[in-house]
C-alpha cells in the first residue's frame, strides 16, 4: 500500500485532549477503510503565519500512514468537513523515517 504523511491544524480553543481525540477519530476512519496508522506526533499549539477563521494559533498534528488511496481520500474529505480542523495537508512518500520529525527534534 502507498505511504502517506498527513499534517492537520486544529482550532486554538481545543484542549490538548480534544486535539488528541481528533487524531484517534481520524485514525479509526482510516483503519475502518483498510489502512494503518504507523505513527503520530503532536507538535503542540503553535502560532500561525496568518489568521485562519479568526484563529491566530493552532494545534498541529502529524500522522504517518500506510493506506489505500480510497481510505486517504475519505479521511481527507471528512477532515475538510470537520468544524475543528482548519487546514489539512497530505503528502505521498516513498518510505517513512524512523527518526522524529524536525519539529520534534527542535524541542
Amino acid at each position: 500500500m502507498p505511504l502517506y504523511e498527513h499534517v492537520f491544524i486544529g482550532r486554538q480553543d481545543l484542549s490538548h485532549s480534544q486535539a488528541h481525540g481528533l487524531v484517534e477519530h481520524f485514525s479509526s476512519i482510516l483503519t475502518e477503510n483498510g489502512g494503518t496508522v504507523i505513527g503520530t506526533e503532536s507538535w503542540g499549539l503553535l502560532k500561525m503565519a496568518y489568521k485562519i477563521n479568526r484563529n491566530r494559533k493552532g494545534h498541529y498534528m502529524f500522522l504517518r500512514t500506510d493506506a489505500p488511496k480510497a481510505a486517504v481520500t475519505e479521511m481527507e474529505r471528512l477532515m475538510r468537513l470537520h468544524e475543528d480542523i482548519l487546514r489539512v495537508m497530505t503528502i505521498k512518500v516513498d518510505r517513512h523515517s524512523d527518526d522524529p520529525t524536525p519539529m520534534m527534534q527542535r524541542s
